[in-house]
């Protein structure tokens, strides 16, 4: 054996020792990305699925689906639809008749008064604008103003009084008014129901 032959056989050796030595490497598949189908012998990726069983849906059907599965009918009808409160209907309605009787409405108890005793029409008026504003700020249903009934006014009407009513019909907020009976002051003074806007 001459050194040539030594030397190819020590290259081949070589050659054998590298390759246990470094990894395989991996092999690289040449089919397409999801092209199972055509390995099962299916024309298209739709035909195979629907013959394995598998539906592709989209987000919005899912969602349905889920819904649907998850809620109730009455509920879903109730979300939908509302709620309305019986009893509270009939509440309302048996309180709107009630502030139709005068009688009922005159013995409603006084939520607040206002003594204009001693002040001139001047001083009277922005009174009741400030009173009156106060009262419907705070939700107050019935207001009462102690006028008078003009014992030591000069003329013979009673200056105050005649201003309370003026008072009451140029206000939009206050409705139905009255004199309360002798022991609340009779003809003296005068109540006056603040209207509801919201029923």
């Amino acid at each position: 054996m001459n050194f040539g032959d030594i030397l190819n056989q020590w290259d081949s050796q070589q050659k054998e020792q590298n390759k246990k030595n470094t990894p395989k490497e991996k092999q690289v598949s040449k089919k397409k990305a999801n092209a199972d189908f055509i390995e099962a012998g299916y024309a298209s990726k739709a035909e195979a699925d629907k013959n394995t069983g598998i539906q592709k849906k989209t987000a919005s059907q899912q969602m349905e689906e889920d819904s649907k599965k998850k809620i109730n009918p009455m509920e879903l009808w109730l979300r939908r639809y509302g709620t309305v409160d019986k009893d509270k209907v009939i509440e309302q309605y048996q309180q709107n008749q009630k502030l139709q009787s005068h009688d009922y409405i005159k013995n409603m108890p006084v939520d607040a008064y206002l003594d204009l005793h001693g002040l001139t029409r001047d001083e009277a008026w922005p009174r009741l604008e400030a009173f009156t504003s106060d009262c419907i700020r705070r939700g107050m249903k019935k207001i009462m103003f102690i006028h008078g009934k003009g014992n030591h006014s000069s003329s013979n009407d009673p200056v105050l009084g005649e201003l309370v009513r003026l008072f009451i019909e140029k206000n939009k907020m206050l409705g139905t008014s009255g004199h309360p009976n002798r022991t609340q002051g009779g003809s003296g003074a005068t109540w006056v129901m603040i209207k509801n806007l919201k029923g």
